[in-house]
Formats: C-alpha cells, structure tokens, sequence
C-alpha cells in the first residue's frame, strides 16, 4: 500500500470524536474528500457506515479509529504515526445488499445497505411475511417481529442479536435469519449463496404494515422487498496487523 497521507476525516458527532479530530488535523491536515486518498473515519461502527454511504462513489479506501461505543469494524485510536499505520494496515473488500422497496402507494425506492436489509412490524400486531428465494417460494408466510438479510460484515450486528449466524468472510454467503418469529415455531432462517436474490412480500398489509430499512434508510409501509448482493460494486476497509476483520469474526463464534 503506498503512502497514504491526503486524508480526509468523518467525525461522528461527539466530545470524544471532536477532541481526535483536532489533535489528528492539526498532525496531518484535512483534505477535502475528492481530493483525499484515503477516508479515515471517528466514532463508532455506525460513523464508518455512515463514511461508506456518503463516499463509496470515490473509489478509494476506508479506515476506522474507535471512538465510539462499539468498534467491531474499527481500529484502536493513537495520533502517532497515521500515515504509516494506514501504508500498513491489510485490506477488506465489502459489497452491500441492494434493496428495491415498493410500499403501498406504488413507490419504488432502492438503498444499499453494507450490514443488513431488515424488515420489522410497525404497529402492535405480529407481521405476515412471504418468502421467495430466487423467484421460488420458500415459505409462504411467517408469523413475525420481522426478518433481516445480513452480509457477512453485518452477520455479527442485528443478526446476531436476532439469533442469526456469524459468517466468515471468504464463505460467499448471506444470513436470512426471522426476527422473534412465531410461526414456524422452529425456523430458524437459512444461509444463502451471495448470488441469490430474496423476495419479501408483506401479507395483510393494511392490517399489518412494515417498514424495510437497509442500513440507514428506511422505508415505511412495504408490501415487497427485492434484495441482492452488488458484486460490481464493492469499498475496501483497511485494518490494522493484528486486527484483520476475517480473524475478528471467526473468534467471535468462539465466545462465550
């Protein structure tokens, strides 16, 4: 990796990440982001997703600093010697989930998401989900809070916490994993192959509305979902030696 010293900074919106910024700007300037080779994000995981929506289009890579609450995709903070530790740090290829919502006044709304599409119930009463794998149906309804399709970077996020599994990064698959499902009583999702496009379609819609968020955008009153990996499209992450993502998600399978 040459030397990467054109950085731009995305700051989440805290005491903590403010005070990095300064100390890090007045180290090594702030450029302005399409003229940067590299963006350098501070906060937590959220703060880098929202780096990855706002400049994938650059072509160019991404790197986290923690200073947040959670930092599974980040690296540990120091001021000291960034260029260096960005010329050495190993590299993540990511693509996200595309969704294509339509709701129930005939909009059409697309959004990627780089950890999970994810469906939940908007009122009190229990969501009735279709699900169709590849234009074939797989289950005709289940009875739900909601359902998610993660990546495999967002398998150890919502997924997880909804029971889902953890997925390594060279395995080419995406996680369909139920929300507080009722009905099947003992579902519990399906791993699928990153070629394969999921149908969501919501039954009784009126009755039960739903809303479908991919990431940061959500989509209130759906009554389909489209959702499918975007191969062409694609953000390298760099992490520093020693904290290589594809290692951080198998050791997470192995704890207690």
């Amino acid at each position: 990796m040459p030397n990467l010293s054109k950085i731009h900074f995305h700051v989440a919106d805290t005491d903590d990440a403010a005070e990095a910024f300064q100390t890090l700007k007045s180290m090594y300037g702030q450029t302005e982001p399409g003229d940067a080779e590299i963006i350098v994000a501070l906060g937590g995981d959220g703060t880098l997703l929202e780096a990855l929506h706002k400049f994938y289009m650059l072509d160019m890579p991404f790197y986290g600093m923690n200073r947040g609450s959670i930092g599974f995709l980040l690296n540990p903070y120091m001021a000291q010697d960034l260029p260096a530790r960005l010329s050495g740090a190993h590299s993540v290829l990511l693509h996200p989930l595309r969704m294509k919502a339509l709701t129930a006044e005939g909009q059409d709304v697309e959004a990627l998401a780089f950890n999970e599409v994810s469906l939940l119930r908007q009122t009190h009463r229990a969501a009735k989900i279709r699900v169709s794998v590849d234009e074939i149906e797989r289950l005709p309804e289940v009875i739900c809070d909601g359902i998610l399709v993660s990546t495999p970077a967002g398998s150890t996020a919502y997924n997880l916490s909804a029971h889902g599994p953890i997925i390594p990064l060279s395995a080419n698959a995406l996680a369909l994993t139920p929300i507080s499902a009722f009905r099947p009583r003992r579902w519990r999702g399906a791993l699928l192959p990153y070629t394969a496009t999921v149908r969501f379609e919501t039954l009784e819609a009126e009755k039960r509305p739903v809303s479908a968020t991919a990431d940061f955008t959500e989509v209130r009153n759906i009554t389909r979902v489209d959702i499918h990996e975007l191969r062409k499209t694609g953000v390298t992450i760099m992490f520093d030696p020693g904290h290589n993502l594809e290692e951080r998600i198998l050791k997470e399978q192995f704890l207690s």
